[in-house]
């Protein structure tokens, strides 16, 4: 039942012969439920604070970064997006600029020297790509999961033919093609095509039509849907990726002079100090944390800094700098947020602490005041770890005043014992407040109450509204013993499906 070519299609398109569409029914068997781990990330060894066999660290930050050329090849690379440089060592471009790249030795920074200005300085290794690479497409994703990609299609004012093309999941080499679609049946929705890899190279979405390259496959379905749910009209909108770093000299000593930082607009107050957005050397939009002085030491958190500048997730707050004199400064990415927790988020948050558990962290302060939403839906985790470091009386004592005793699990609360395990606790009660748009948990029971009825035995009842299932889950993250609750890898991939109706992987296509 293939729709017809999209009606956006452009008039001064040729129109395609009748015989350069495919008869054959290229129906694909459907891939299994899977949970895809980050690329391996080992910038450094941090300690385990769980007591847990994990795998080796890994990240998927930057995971779309081109592969360094090495030796003294002549590749030429095109940059992606504009950029402002931040101090006197970077280099300014614009979309579209060639550079020869004269040294790619560190790391997220590399030194190039622009083809268009004759300047050399460094610039940020994933703003760029090879010249002609695939990995230079504005509708080149790389590394996205299914859920990802379907939530930047389903953003406002992206319309039906709307695509993306990200690294498969499941199938080395290959790709995967994703849609946004309409019907009168599912309304907006995304429909996703595997894009294989031949032996000798090619490509195709099936066997009678094949391609030398991915954009020659772009091409042809640009012009005609072939047996796709339409044509492809035009790419999502990809946004700028995150640096991990505010310049190629704060890499690796990040320790910088208050003086180099404005404080610009107050953004909140906490128990423990501000927030505040702020500017960099000028340059650079920060978000920055002021501790009042006493809330922790400086020297424990220095060392606890090192360990959370090597955690890199896009679905976490990136720490970029410190100031560890008192007043501490803490100096992180800036985000416009969003007064909005959508139930698409559940997942994202997931996907966060499992990077979190992965790396054999804790981040000990699980609740949704921790949990920033910015523009497109994009959400990120803030604060892992900086509760451990906190010496006031009133939080130490655990039951006191500034205590979340209503988010932490029991063991944690009584005896001290924090575990990825007593995030699991915590995740559960942020869902409440997420489900009940931020309804306090417990209501109508103070910190004592709830620390007594919980040891009894209470949990919180269904919320109104929520799904049974999803309650269900809640109480899975709520059980007593520890070692019964649920892995954050679990309880990524059970929300992924969670909202979304059950259909299948990829679609076969028709008459492709």
């Amino acid at each position: 039942m293939g729709c017809a070519c999209c009606k956006q299609r452009k008039a001064s398109k040729a129109v395609s012969s009748p015989n350069s569409c495919d008869t054959g029914n290229g129906t694909q068997a459907l891939e299994p439920s899977r949970y895809i781990a980050d690329p391996t990330f080992n910038s450094g060894i941090i300690p385990n604070f769980n007591d847990f066999s994990n795998p080796a660290p890994s990240s998927n930050f930057n995971s779309s970064r081109p592969a360094p050329i090495t030796g003294g090849g002549v590749t030429l690379f095109i940059a992606l997006y504009d950029y402002d440089a931040r101090t006197e060592d970077d280099l300014s471009f614009q979309k579209g600029e060639k550079f020869h790249i004269i040294n790619n030795t560190e790391g997220d920074w590399w030194e190039a020297r622009s083809l268009d200005t004759g300047k050399s300085g460094y610039i940020p290794s994933n703003y760029v790509a090879p010249v002609d690479s695939i990995q230079a497409e504005e509708w080149y994703f790389g590394k996205m999961g299914r859920k990802d990609a379907e939530r930047q299609l389903l953003a406002q004012n992206n319309p039906r033919g709307t695509f993306l093309i990200r690294e498969s999941e499941t199938t080395k080499g290959a790709y995967s093609l994703s849609i946004r679609d309409w019907d009168d049946v599912k309304g907006d929705h995304v429909k996703h095509y595997k894009i294989r890899k031949l032996d000798n190279g090619g490509y195709y979405i099936t066997t009678r039509t094949q391609f030398d390259t991915v954009q020659e496959l772009v091409e042809h379905y640009t012009e005609r849907a072939a047996g796709l749910c339409c044509c492809l009209i035009g790419s999502c909108r990809r946004g700028m990726p995150k640096l991990a770093d505010l310049s190629v000299k704060t890499k690796d000593v990040w320790e910088i002079p208050r003086e180099s930082l404005q404080l610009i607009k107050k953004l909140g107050n906490g128990q423990f100090g501000e927030v505040w957005m702020g500017m960099w050397n000028g340059t650079t939009k920060v978000a920055v944390k002021t501790l009042k002085p006493g809330t922790m030491s400086p020297e424990a958190f220095l060392d606890e800094a090192q360990i959370m500048k090597r955690l890199r997730h896009d679905k976490l707050v990136q720490l970029y700098a410190v100031v560890s004199e008192e007043p501490i400064y803490i100096i992180t990415e800036f985000m416009s947020q969003v007064n909005t927790k959508p139930k698409c988020l559940y997942a994202l948050i997931a996907a966060g602490m499992a990077y979190i558990e992965r790396m054999n962290y804790i981040h000990r302060d699980l609740r949704a005041a921790n949990i920033l939403v910015g523009d497109g839906l994009v959400c990120k985790i803030a604060d892992f770890g900086l509760a451990r470091l906190i010496e006031d009386n009133e939080y130490t004592a655990r039951q006191g005043a500034k205590f979340p005793i209503k988010w932490t699990a029991p063991e944690a609360a009584l005896y001290g014992k924090f575990t990825i395990k007593s995030d699991v606790w915590s995740f559960g009660i942020l869902l409440t407040e997420l489900i009940t748009k931020g309804r306090v948990p417990y209501p109508g029971m103070n910190n004592r109450e709830v620390l007594e009825q919980v040891e009894r035995g209470y949990r919180m009842p269904c919320p109104q509204g929520c799904p049974a299932s999803l309650h269900e889950l809640m109480l899975q993250c709520w059980r007593k013993d520890p070692d019964e609750r649920h892995t954050f890898e679990y309880l990524q991939s059970f929300l992924e499906d969670y909202f979304t109706a059950t259909e299948p992987q990829y679609q076969p296509g028709e008459n492709l």
